[in-house]
């Protein structure tokens, strides 16, 4: 052998111990055997939603659960969650945050401008307001600068195998399959939340396989690169859910000193003009016709007693079905407002605290031992649960403010 040689081979020796080294553990890893049984056993069901075998074998090919997703229930590990949602976790003044709405505003004045033709086609198909279709699209991904960080088969897939919502996820995933079937997207390009929704308005790939609109006319529903169809598919999802033409989302409003927050529910419905009457007279001195008084509409104090109040309207909740959150609601409403007013709201947010979820979710457990509260316990301070603690207020002999303090938490956990 040439001298040499020998300190090549060395050199060679060291190389390969030292990718050995690097090569990640997992790639030696022998797959999750039960989740590949889990998706081979979605088959017959993809194949009666319409799938190809070569689509799903192309899609399904080396797929692994994401274990580090939220809201999964795994064998002995604690029970992850969903996580602390900005909707109901922050106080309004923090999401609802005024620089945050400049900002979105100026640049939906922008975006109105520039795809006015197509927004006022789409008004004009479905009565949705541009501003309210493109107060969505920037509270949901920025105008397309967020980008959505996951792979959507692999989250669709674990969620449907692991997930608190395992049915649900199941039929997302077949919904996926029939998007990237039909060429709506590629495999690459599905990218979601972790929840699952894809697209610049966000949708649930069920959602949009309901609602979907190929606006631009190229044959197919693009809600990721093509803001038409984007926009058009948010549009038709409202209509879809029952938005009324003409109708405004919510009015904001003085309430009266003597005003009962425990009103605040949807069930609580008045014409406007009952409730102008009860003393809930409009800000700024707003002069409302016959028509608009004749609507019926629902108190919302999304602080209590504290901050601003609301008369919503049927659209209110129609943009409730798109988020679940009242400030969500609130956010795309007022985002929508402002691109053509530029006045904040008249009565300031409070300097209120949030509780924590699991103060909140307690709460709600000692609600519904006592009759006052019959919906979800998942710590989420929303309108019924604002009303069912200001009954308990009430009946406790403490100040009435439908807000979850600390003050009304001590109490309960005294008796």
């Amino acid at each position: 052998m040439k001298p040499g040689m020998w300190t090549t081979l060395r050199a060679l020796s060291v190389v390969v111990v030292l990718c050995l080294v690097i090569i990640p553990v997992h790639s030696f890893a022998a797959p999750d055997a039960g989740f590949t049984t889990f998706i081979a056993s979605l088959w017959p069901e993809a194949q009666q939603a319409g799938i190809s075998r070569k689509t799903f074998d192309e899609v399904t090919h080396g797929l692994e659960p994401d274990y580090k997703l939220p809201d999964l229930i795994l064998p002995g590990r604690p029970a992850t969650g969903a996580p602390s949602q900005a909707e109901f976790v922050q106080v309004p003044a923090d999401y609802v945050k005024e620089a945050s709405i400049i900002r979105l505003a100026g640049e939906g004045q922008r975006l109105l401008q520039k795809h006015r033709a197509t927004l006022i086609a789409i008004e004009q198909r479905f009565g949705v307001p541009a501003t309210i279709i493109l107060a969505i699209w920037g509270r949901e991904t920025d105008y397309g600068r967020y980008g959505l960080p996951y792979d959507g088969i692999r989250v669709l897939a674990t969620q449907a195998y692991v997930g608190r919502r395992k049915d649900q996820y199941r039929g997302e995933f077949i919904a996926a399959l029939k998007l990237i079937e039909r060429g709506d997207v590629s495999r690459k390009d599905l990218r979601v939340s972790w929840g699952g929704a894809t697209g610049l308005t966000q949708f649930l790939p069920s959602e949009l396989d309901k609602h979907g609109v190929d606006f631009d006319g190229d044959g197919r529903v693009d809600i990721w690169k093509s803001v038409p169809d984007a926009l058009a598919s948010a549009a038709q999802q409202l209509t879809n859910k029952g938005w009324q033409r003409g109708l405004r989302w919510a009015y904001e409003v003085r309430a009266p000193a003597n005003a009962d927050c425990t009103m605040g529910v949807p069930e609580v419905t008045r014409p406007i003009g009952e409730w102008i009457r009860a003393g809930f007279i409009p800000v700024r001195g707003e002069k409302l016709s016959a028509a608009e008084q004749a609507q019926s509409a629902s108190l919302l104090q999304p602080e209590g007693i504290y901050g601003p109040a609301f008369l919503t309207t049927k659209n209110y909740f129609v943009i409730k079905e798109y988020n679940f959150s009242d400030l969500y609601v609130l956010f795309v409403g007022h985002l929508s407002d402002r691109m053509a007013n530029a006045q904040p709201f008249a009565t300031p947010w409070s300097a209120s605290n949030q509780l924590r979820s699991t103060d909140v979710e307690a709460m709600q457990r000692h609600l519904t031992r006592l009759g006052l509260y019959a919906d979800k316990m998942d710590g989420k301070a929303g309108m019924k649960t604002r009303a069912a603690l200001g009954a308990y207020q009430k009946s406790a002999g403490l100040k009435v403010d439908c807000w979850p303090s600390e003050t009304v938490l001590r109490a309960m956990n005294a008796r």
